[in-house]
């Protein structure tokens, strides 16, 4: 769909200068994302740290809930069961914030 550039918008501009403005900001934003990509190291690290982030809470649930099993008496593995859950809830919700806090 070809416009004339004589063609005005509301503002007065034309839509030649319209489209030439959108282009340059969008040259613009990719230019600054190439260079602010991240090094290899950088995404390392903020792959260790969503794993950290959700096998910290499961292991420490395990432990806690094996400590709780053994100190009462009739619960088989109930509290490592429900501790585990737990965790795994708990890091799913510390990933999803870590992720939605990056952007």
């Amino acid at each position: 769909m070809n416009v004339p550039e004589h063609e005005t918008n509301r503002h007065g501009e034309k839509a030649g200068h319209r489209l030439a403005g959108r282009v340059d900001r969008q040259v613009e934003r990719m230019q600054r994302a190439e260079r602010e990509r991240p090094t290899l190291l950088a995404q390392t690290v903020y792959l260790g740290s969503l794993g950290l982030m959700f096998v910290l809470p499961v292991v420490a649930g395990a432990y806690l809930g094996h400590w709780l099993d053994e100190r009462l008496s009739g619960y088989s593995m109930r509290w490592t069961l429900s501790l585990i859950s737990v965790g795994i809830a708990v890091g799913a919700f510390n990933v999803y914030w870590l992720i939605r806090s990056h952007e």
